[in-house]
């Protein structure tokens, strides 16, 4: 099923169960075609003209395509669902009445999208009265739509998709990270990975978190970490994990944590030996 592919949603995210919530079919609808749409700017943008600018350090950086594509969504999203709150990542705002917040990621891996690799994703997620009902992510690169609802199960390209449970012990786990946009949280991330390491298969890190996260549910990794993702980094991909039968949770201290549930526990406990748990130094702790 091609990613561009608008008419179908249903097959992204199979036949709504037995009594599902007619809102949740909904929803699941149009975060599919808010993905789409803005899937295709990512794609169209590749071969065009990239106007760069930078946000929080001279390494974070946000361009045209980025806005580009949440003024898609925040099309789409402004047509189907205009009572709804919007949060996206590079400003577009709105409060709501209906309950119902969508979680936008128009890019996510753009230092990745800007160096040419293909490892990038458009990321959209709607809560319902603050849970995660629904999450699609979209890797253009791949063709890859992954998919979840509250209770439906996870899928990639309309297929059920499944953690990988019962392969890896924590020594023998393959697990993901990334690492953040100031040096000094950098150097951190870098001193805690040294006791990390060793105690584990490998660890990858590709750039772009709610592919990370949804390659944990799809069985590519068997776990993942990273301190301090916002909102959007994780919304969509927290929720196909979990469908996918993975356990992922945001812990105190603002690192995610997602693996299989053998997996959990013992990679928590590591990531607290090795200091993960911890701020890093010259931020304060605290929550999302």
């Amino acid at each position: 099923m091609p990613a561009g592919d608008a008419r179908s949603a249903e097959v992204a995210f199979g036949p709504p169960p037995a009594g599902a919530d007619q809102l949740v079919i909904d929803l699941a609808s149009t975060a599919f075609e808010a993905a789409v749409a803005a899937a295709g700017v990512l794609l169209r943008g590749i071969t065009g003209d990239l106007d760069i600018d930078t946000k929080s350090s001279a390494t974070d950086m946000v361009s045209n395509v980025d806005l580009a594509s949440e003024a898609a969504v925040a099309e789409v999203l402004a047509t189907r669902r205009p009572d709804d709150a919007v949060l996206g990542e590079e400003g577009t705002t709105a409060g709501g009445t209906t309950g119902v917040r969508w979680v936008v990621d128009p890019l996510d891996g753009t230092t990745n999208y800007l160096f040419g690799l293909p490892q990038f994703a458009v990321s959209v997620a709607a809560e319902l009265d603050g849970e995660t009902v629904v999450g699609v992510v979209i890797d253009p690169s791949r063709n890859e739509t992954w998919t979840a609802a509250r209770g439906w199960g996870a899928r990639l390209n309309g297929t059920p998709v499944r953690v990988a449970a019962g392969r890896s012990t924590l020594a023998t786990a393959l697990v993901a990270t990334g690492f953040g946009y100031q040096a000094q949280r950098r150097a951190w991330q870098a001193q805690v990975l040294t006791r990390i390491l060793p105690a584990v298969r490998d660890v990858r890190r590709f750039g772009a978190a709610a592919l990370d996260l949804c390659w944990v549910g799809g069985g590519r990794f068997d776990a993942y970490y990273e301190w301090g993702l916002n909102p959007w980094d994780l919304a969509a991909g927290e929720l196909i994990c979990r469908e996918a039968g993975g356990r992922a949770e945001p812990l105190e201290g603002r690192v995610i944590v997602a693996a299989t549930k053998e997996l959990f526990g013992p990679l928590c406990e590591l990531l607290s030996e090795a200091g993960a748990l911890d701020p890093p130094p010259g931020t304060e702790p605290r929550l999302w």
